[in-house]
């Protein structure tokens, strides 16, 4: 997608072009900026103007939004599901042991490289660790990942977790809001810190089970390792988590799977409602 369009209504007009780019458009000033030096950026009725231009009902408006990227990852021929996928963006269903990138690894952008074409932009929203299941946006042009990344944590871009937590957690529901920091000298490791960054996690317990809980959580904030972090710091870090945990003979990864992602898609407005079932290797856990 190189370009927007916009038809102004009675309602708009009277109002300026700067204006119906920021508030119609939702465009960042990075894209205006962007637009504002191209000859063919900003176009009002094919004509080029600025954006103190005065608009009038009936007017197009028609903005360059950015030039057609790369996606410099190495194609991989490896399977992939796609919940959802239009010109704007795409919902993976993504596997254990994948990661986002990663040269010489199984990762989603060479899958992506591969399934789209290297002339296809690629631009992860919601990162999962290799080691989480589930569900992940993909935008595939920058103005669709600078809407998206403006709605997370927010109702319009509202994501649901399951986990199995080692012990009986209470109570229940419950909200854990604990400060999150990088550990130093650690690596990726992060810690709950009053010195870092808020974090909030709500959960609801479904089901408990031979010591375990299986959970539902929501993330309220967008901390690297958060749910992980979050349900250690309370004594009850997933099960299979080498990190923050103990290594589990039944999982070999967290268990840990994205299920349940409710969008506005930031184009057309459309609601989606997508849901990524319980995968094989957390399910036989549970079941045992």
């Amino acid at each position: 997608m190189e370009r927007l369009e916009l038809t102004v209504t009675p309602a708009l007009a009277g109002r300026t072009v700067g204006s119906l780019m920021r508030r119609e458009l939702a465009m960042s000033e990075g894209l205006i900026s962007s637009a504002k030096f191209r000859p063919d950026g900003i176009l009002l009725g094919g004509r080029q103007v600025r954006v103190t231009e005065i608009v009038a009902a009936g007017d197009v408006l028609s903005v360059h939004i950015g030039d057609r990227g790369r996606n410099e990852a190495s194609p991989l021929d490896l399977p992939l599901t796609l919940l959802y996928e239009d010109d704007a963006l795409a919902v993976a269903d993504k596997p254990a042991g994948i990661g986002v990138y990663g040269e010489g690894t199984p990762n989603i952008a060479g899958i992506m490289a591969h399934k789209w074409g290297v002339d296809t932009e690629f631009h992860p929203v919601n990162r999962l660790d290799v080691g989480t299941t589930g569900i992940m946006v993909i935008a595939r042009d920058g103005y669709t990942h600078d809407r998206l990344r403006r709605m997370l944590h927010t109702e319009d871009f509202r994501r649901e977790y399951l986990a199995v937590a080692e012990g009986i957690v209470s109570p229940e529901p419950g909200t854990i809001d604990l400060p999150i920091s990088r550990e130093p000298a650690e690596g990726t490791r992060r810690t709950v810190d009053p010195r870092g960054l808020p974090s909030r996690t709500e959960y609801t317990v479904l089901d408990v089970r031979g010591g375990r809980t299986l959970l539902r959580l929501r993330l309220l904030t967008g901390r690297t390792h958060q749910i992980r972090v979050h349900m250690a710091a309370i004594g009850h870090p997933l099960t299979g988590d080498p990190l923050y945990g103990v290594r589990d003979p039944d999982i070999h990864r967290p268990a840990l799977h994205s299920h349940h992602l409710v969008l506005r898609h930031p184009i057309s407005g459309d609601i989606l409602d997508l849901t990524s079932p319980l995968p094989p290797d957390m399910a036989a856990l549970w079941e045992k």
